[in-house]
């Protein structure tokens, strides 16, 4: 058999959620608002985890829109 008649030993064009994405479920392509794809969602999803890191200006915009910040655990 020729190498162009050859077909993949392993080919499957079979998806799972295991090979999605853990932030968007995307298994062929992220969506938009994914942190993967997108500076302004990655930005704030860090700034939901890690408050700390955010910069000074957002922290007064927050601040002065009523959000209070707690440690974990309390």
């Amino acid at each position: 058999m020729s190498a162009q008649k050859q077909r993949p030993l392993n080919h499957s064009n079979k998806y799972s959620a295991d090979s999605a994405c853990t932030h968007c479920d995307g298994v062929i392509r992220h969506e938009s608002w994914c942190i993967t794809e997108n500076a302004n969602v990655r930005y704030a999803h860090r700034a939901a985890l890690f408050a700390n890191e955010l910069c000074l200006e957002d922290r007064i915009i927050l601040h002065a829109l009523g959000v209070a910040w707690q440690e974990e655990g309390v």
